[in-house]
């Protein structure tokens, strides 16, 4: 097995994904703490699933497969249950007489092995998979689990198996919050929210909703970008679940009158994922939103994130310069944040000295200082950048300039020689120039340091899986352009929907983007204090292209739907 691990280091430096000293850094995590040289490059980032699978795949003489592609037998759910390939991340793939192929995440895991054949009878062949495969595939392939244990939880209670409808007797000489309390240890009530808590992982939800109503509770998940509603719990378990989601973010169970943050962390299928806690009261009870943070579902390459190549271009070129301002906007949820964490990996060296202010610090970057936000305690974003500048910066990150003094304080960072990236909340590019003039920034210092601003959304991708051509109708396609030479509309594309997308006809979301370049005839508009129609006009004619002229170019490369399209750029300032 050393031989193995040494030819699979081999091929991950011969193939440049790593320098010798991060090797060497984590093969000391390895002696310390134990575990697979695979998770460990994993967990720290160093190396993405696809450039993983392939060095593993050279090393150990392994051939690697596309799950999403291939057509499983449900029979052999029979001979592996779900548990066990959770457990050792694998799926089996075929059977062909005494022989059973397994697709696996770590195919050097000689326990799973060893277990799989004595459990079967059968002698086991590997194959490689990377885990986001092996992952989506159990979804698929036996399901979330969480419907089952709504299922057995609703059974149970409804039948009074369990002690967690209790009677009054029970209940006599104890305080509300102590029978909370005791409720939240009950094994079905810690079973319940774990089931809900993964299920919200597995289907890659940003956000999961519990909100209660005068007779039911209602559980959703928004993922990539729209809500869907999921299995829920009796109302009777409604406090007790949300008492349990509290102790493990470390709040209060016996306030209810007040809102309260928190955040804890939790592991899914060997991954460790950061969830962010706001409780609400409400008429019926606690309101319950949590953001789901999970750094294997990140992707900090800026070349990945669907910029166009011009606007890609446009960006690396602001993010080289030793200083000045470059401004994402968009809406909340449209990833201004991953845009600008992307940029600064891209640019992240020893010889640079970069700080981030943030609220919160939403994803560790190794190498990079972040700093939280914390209002209660006077640590707003104008006095954290106070302090980071006599850190002497090189560049710094605004998380969200919110009012004129963070705004003032980040366009003296930018005019003292730093490089300032941040965000602020407009619905275009040519709104944020405004938005700061509105802000009472004086037009002047805007040009001085102002280098760029851009304008993002997200929108769904068509799963691959369920992808099918249609034409649109002739009159619509001329009205947006897609149209080919001969004036017939383009073969465009959408998903019909099947069981990989949930139904929905969609898997993944992806940049649409638009780049406001300070040119001179810009410039002159915000000296004159210009609306913002008039600004995105100079931009366009400048050679700027808007979101929906890049989103329709997607349309037309098949990669997002019209609806899509329309339903993410319907407030966008339309030049005339």
């Amino acid at each position: 097995m050393a031989g193995l691990q040494k030819r699979i280091i081999d091929a991950l430096l011969s193939r440049g994904l790593l320098t010798e000293k991060q090797m060497e850094e984590v093969l000391a995590v390895q002696r310390t703490q134990g575990g697979s040289l695979q998770t460990l490059l994993m967990e720290r980032g160093l190396v993405s699933e696809a450039d993983l699978v392939a060095a593993v795949s050279q090393g150990i003489g392994i051939p690697p497969i596309n799950l999403s592609r291939m057509k499983l037998d449900v029979g052999l759910k029979a001979l592996i249950p779900r548990d066990l390939a959770l457990q050792y991340q694998l799926i089996p793939v075929s059977c062909t007489g005494q022989a059973l192929t397994i697709a696996m995440a770590d195919p050097l895991n000689v326990f799973a092995l060893d277990t799989l054949s004595a459990m079967t009878g059968l002698s086991i062949s590997p194959v490689l998979a990377t885990p986001k495969d092996i992952r989506d595939t159990i979804d698929t392939f036996y399901g979330t689990g969480v419907e089952e244990t709504l299922r057995e939880m609703v059974r149970k209670t409804e039948s009074g198996s369990q002690a967690i409808i209790t009677g009054a007797e029970e209940l006599e000489g104890e305080s509300e919050a102590e029978q909370l309390l005791r409720q939240t240890q009950e094994a079905p009530v810690i079973k319940l929210t774990d089931a809900i808590l993964t299920r919200a992982v597995r289907i890659h939800a940003s956000d999961l909703f519990i909100e209660p109503r005068e007779k039911t509770v209602r559980v959703r998940y928004r993922v990539d970008g729209i809500l869907q509603e999921g299995p829920a719990p009796p109302k009777h378990l409604h406090p007790a679940v949300v008492s349990r989601i509290k102790i493990m973010s470390e709040l209060d169970i016996a306030e209810r009158r007040l809102p309260q943050d928190g955040h804890f962390n939790f592991r899914v299928d060997e991954r460790l994922i950061d969830f962010r806690v706001s409780v609400l009261p409400s008429s019926f009870g606690g309101n319950v939103c949590v953001r789901i943070l999970d750094k294997g579902e990140v992707k900090l390459d800026i070349d990945t994130l669907g910029f166009s190549p011009e606007d890609l271009e446009r960006l690396k070129a602001c993010a080289r310069r030793p200083h000045g301002m470059l401004l994402s906007t968009g809406p909340t949820g449209s990833g201004k944040t991953t845009t600008l964490y992307a940029l600064l990996k891209m640019i992240d060296s020893p010889e640079k000295n970069i700080l981030t202010v943030e609220d919160p610090v939403e994803f560790d970057l190794g190498g990079i200082n972040q700093v939280s936000v914390k209002t209660d305690i006077g640590l707003t974003f104008a006095a954290a950048l106070r302090s980071i500048l006599r850190q002497d910066p090189d560049v710094i990150m605004v998380g969200e300039i919110r009012d004129a003094e963070a705004a003032d304080m980040a366009i003296k960072s930018a005019l003292t020689g730093h490089l300032v990236l941040s965000t602020l909340h407009t619905n275009s590019a040519a709104g944020s120039v405004v938005r700061l003039v509105n802000m009472g920034m004086e037009p002047f210092l805007i040009n001085s340091c102002v280098m760029a601003v851009l304008g993002q959304r997200l929108v769904r991708k068509i799963c691959p899986k369920c992808l099918e051509r249609y034409r649109p109708p002739k009159g619509m396609a001329e009205k947006l352009g897609l149209v080919d030479k001969g004036g017939e509309p383009l073969e465009l594309a959408r998903g019909a929907g099947c069981r990989a997308c949930f139904k929905s006809g969609y898997a993944g979301r992806e940049v649409i983007a638009e780049t406001l370049v300070m040119s001179p005839p810009i410039r002159e508009l915000i000296l004159k204090r210009a609306p913002e129609r008039e600004v995105q006009n100079a931009a366009r004619k400048g050679g700027m292209k808007t979101l929906r002229e890049h989103g329709l170019a997607k349309v037309a490369a098949h990669i997002t739907t019209l609806d899509e399209v329309f339903r993410t750029t319907i407030g966008e300032v339309v030049a005339v």
